[in-house]
């Protein structure tokens, strides 16, 4: 008989932590994650521990930072073998594991990913929704199963410019178009391949699901009937000051004028404040088709008699510019917009309720925290710090860690040749940028919309050293592998 709670882990891809409305953002209607959020507990300073899909996937599925796994980019060969993912540990432990969505733990431009040992039994992959791949590709197969041609049904046209392998468009969407509509779109698709794992066949065992979205990454797409609904001219503009980019890496204010994320995405210099409004709509849109999507799920989850002994977990990878700082998506930059994610946990009758975190947490926290959620015993060698007792109400919610790790090496290959380390304690931030010239230090107390680099202002040298200092203990303390375990003293 099952006893152990089942595990509904839903990750969305790219969404920035200020996108949910009952968490203080009147321009969006999430009214699905308003309730999750009324009926668990929101961590409000959660941090990626990469500002890129797979370092970060790699981290929080392994429950080790990027540097520790190896994993320090997108594109690479292999997933290392001897890396153990959470998932597997709870296969191991009885769990019926299932994927809807991607993985992304290894290289899938021209190939479907090479599966590493994962422990999902149930595996239905779609890396992103185009039209990528010849075979393997779940989301493609089932728009073929129903009659829908992706190359016809799939609205945008018009001469978009295609500028990657993933279709991320460089403009806007033209007026009167949408992405795919809405029965047809891939998280429809996520969500009703989640329906049918969920009302599946388990053996009597509990069961862990992972649902990993592709939206709100770029493009932005969203069906046309939510991207209709939203009025553009009452969204706020993006994030910028006059003079901002003074003092700051210089590969900034070549993304600003040539083109955010090494030139391939938008260059926002080129955009009216008309079309800056629309993006963010068109960004906000994806969202609150994924809320909307995400109620259907919640509903048959209740039907089904499952809801009261499921652990629902929600958050994102990473963030998103979105045409904040004069740039769009994602890349080598430290600012909030791409560290700060939302996480919300929710388990009826054992996570408190309504309960807003502000501790520092991170997205490493999370493979310990459903493994001490669920009774298995936590591995030595993952990094992270369980959040459990804090769910449970049984720590105090106002402090997890004293600072937040995260880190950019070279993670975009070919795009930003970077390599940065991030140090954040609440209040100051400081992103090394390792062989350049400048690195950034902000005060987020006064300046919260990091503006102003204070970085080799003569008047914040001893802060500016002593933050050095403490980036780099975190940096060697955070990503020293405890594997192999020491047994004796010598």
């Amino acid at each position: 008989m099952n006893t152990k709670p089942n595990i509904l882990w839903i990750c969305a891809d790219q969404q920035r932590h200020n996108t949910i409305h009952a968490l203080g953002n009147n321009d969006i209607q999430t009214p699905t994650l308003d309730h999750l959020v009324e009926h668990g507990c929101s961590f409000l300073s959660t941090y990626t521990q990469s500002p890129v899909c797979t370092p970060s996937r790699a981290c929080f599925l392994t429950g080790r930072y990027p540097k520790t796994t190896r994993v320090n980019r997108n594109g690479n060969e292999y997933f290392p073998p001897d890396e153990v993912l959470v998932t597997k540990i709870f296969a191991d432990n009885g769990y019926d594991c299932g994927l809807v969505g991607k993985l992304h733990l290894s290289a899938a431009e021209d190939m479907v990913e090479v599966r590493p040992d994962d422990g999902y039994r149930f595996f239905e992959w779609s890396e992103h929704p185009h039209d990528d791949w010849e075979s393997g590709h779940a989301y493609q197969d089932w728009l073929k199963e129903q009659g829908v041609d992706w190359d016809e049904d799939y609205c945008l046209g018009n001469g978009r410019n295609q500028s990657s392998k993933d279709n991320a468009w460089k403009d806007i969407m033209p007026v009167g178009k949408g992405g795919m509509m809405s029965e047809y779109h891939q998280t429809t698709w996520a969500f009703t391949r989640a329906e049918h794992f969920i009302n599946g066949d388990h053996a009597g065992k509990p069961w862990l699901l992972s649902i990993n979205i592709f939206d709100p990454h770029p493009p932005y797409d969203p069906p046309k009937g939510y991207r209709d609904r939203i009025d553009a001219s009452k969204m706020p503009m993006p994030v910028w000051k006059d003079g901002e980019l003074d003092g700051k890496p210089a590969y900034y204010r070549t993304d600003y004028e040539e083109g955010s994320q090494g030139g391939t995405g938008p260059c926002t210099k080129n955009f009216s404040d008309e079309t800056k409004r629309q993006l963010v709509a068109d960004y906000y849109a994806q969202i609150e088709h994924i809320d909307a999507k995400l109620k259907d799920l919640f509903e048959a989850l209740d039907a089904s008699g499952q809801l009261e002994n499921t652990i629902v977990l929600y958050h994102s990878d990473h963030g998103e510019m979105c045409g904040d700082h004069g740039l769009y998506w994602k890349g080598a930059y430290s600012y909030e917009q791409l560290l700060h994610v939302p996480m919300i946990f929710a388990w009826r009758g054992h996570i408190k309720e309504n309960l807003r975190c502000p501790a520092l947490v991170e997205l490493v926290d999370i493979a310990s925290t459903l493994l001490e959620l669920t009774g298995i015993e936590i591995p030595y060698y993952m990094q992270g710090k369980s959040l459990a007792s804090i769910l449970l109400g049984k720590a105090d919610p106002s402090f997890h860690k004293p600072a937040i790790h995260s880190e950019y090496y070279y993670a975009m290959p070919g795009i930003h040749e970077y390599y940065i380390s991030i140090y954040f304690d609440g209040r100051y931030k400081i992103a090394v940028h390792h062989n350049e010239p400048i690195s950034e230090l902000y005060d987020l107390e006064s300046d919260p919309d990091e503006f102003e680099n204070l970085w080799d202002k003569p008047e914040y040298a001893a802060l500016q050293m002593e933050y050095t200092k403490k980036c780099f203990d975190l940096t060697v303390i955070n990503t020293m592998d405890p594997k192999p375990r020491a047994i004796r003293y010598f």
